[in-house]
């Protein structure tokens, strides 16, 4: 007897359990497959990865063209035309400028702005593009035919050297010195004797790209200002072809709407902090910035 009655309680208490399991089940709302299978845009970041996919990359001339990012802001003379910029080993600014009667060759300290050493050209000497090579400074004249060598501390004349070209840009790739012209060329020039050892056009895929300006080698690629426009080309040194381009445009209007001669025109890339800045010809400021690649 006592079993039947173990038997009848174990069986009363499975069916109130399976009676309150149908009952909860009953009671929850109905599944919703549509909300569970799309994730949530409460937060930033879902956000973006909602609105990023949707996004194109804009190009120029079949050419993919990035943005930047202002990072520092540091004052710059504004009645500097500047025709070249680059660092020298210490990190001070080596500036060349140009103009008739104001061409000359400087050393600025990039925090505030002020001219550490300058050598006034002669004033028949229009200035051009400068480069640093080792212990020496190497700046180009416009139309004189010539280039100039310095003692990279003393700023003391050592050379000079003949261009077969007009001098516009100039940077050093640790093998030549590259030069443009104005045209769609680059020159590579030996160390030594000063010749052009080859040349390449730069294009893309519209075609030759003209008025390459002041030049900076960064990372293995040229970088080119183009006068008169808000982008820099990013060339391939080998071939030629520009893989990119950086649009400063705002930068550069803010300038030129008021001058126009005021244009985009200066990088200098600082391989030992890894740091790109930009400036123009009569710009008050220099500016610091990060390209956004993404």
């Amino acid at each position: 007897m006592k079993k039947t009655y173990k038997v009848i309680a174990i069986i009363c208490t499975l069916a109130i359990a399976i009676g309150l399991v149908t009952f909860t089940l009953l009671t929850l709302p109905p599944l919703n497959l549509q909300q569970t299978a799309t994730p949530s845009t409460s937060t930033s970041a879902n956000t973006h990865m909602a609105t990023s996919p949707n996004l194109k990359q804009p190009t120029f001339h079949g050419v993919p063209v990035y943005s930047y990012r202002a990072i520092q802001v540091y004052p710059h003379d504004s009645s500097a035309f500047t025709q070249g910029l680059t660092f020298d080993d210490d990190g001070c600014l080596i500036e060349s400028t140009g103009l008739l009667g104001n061409s000359s060759l400087r050393r600025v300290n990039l925090v505030d702005g002020q001219v550490l050493q300058k050598f006034a050209l002669a004033s028949d000497y229009f200035g051009e593009g400068v480069t640093v090579v080792d212990d020496r400074v190497i700046q180009l004249t416009w139309r004189n035919s010539v280039g100039f060598v310095y003692d990279k501390c003393t700023f003391e004349l050592l050379n000079t050297f003949s261009l077969d070209t007009e001098g516009w840009g100039l940077t050093y790739d640790g093998n030549f010195l590259i030069i443009s012209d104005g045209t769609s060329a680059l020159y590579f020039l030996d160390l030594v004797t000063y010749q052009v050892v080859k040349s390449i056009n730069v294009y893309d895929v519209a075609g030759f790209v003209k008025n390459l300006n002041e030049l900076e080698y960064v990372n293995g690629f040229v970088y080119a200002n183009i006068w008169y426009s808000s982008k820099i080309a990013v060339i391939n040194p080998i071939t030629g072809q520009i893989t990119a381009y950086i649009d400063l445009a705002d930068l550069d209007q803010r300038y030129t709407s008021e001058n126009s001669m005021a244009v985009l025109n200066g990088i200098a890339y600082n391989s030992q902090t890894g740091q790109l800045y930009v400036t123009g010809k009569l710009w008050s400021d220099i500016y610091e910035i990060e390209i956004l690649w993404t």
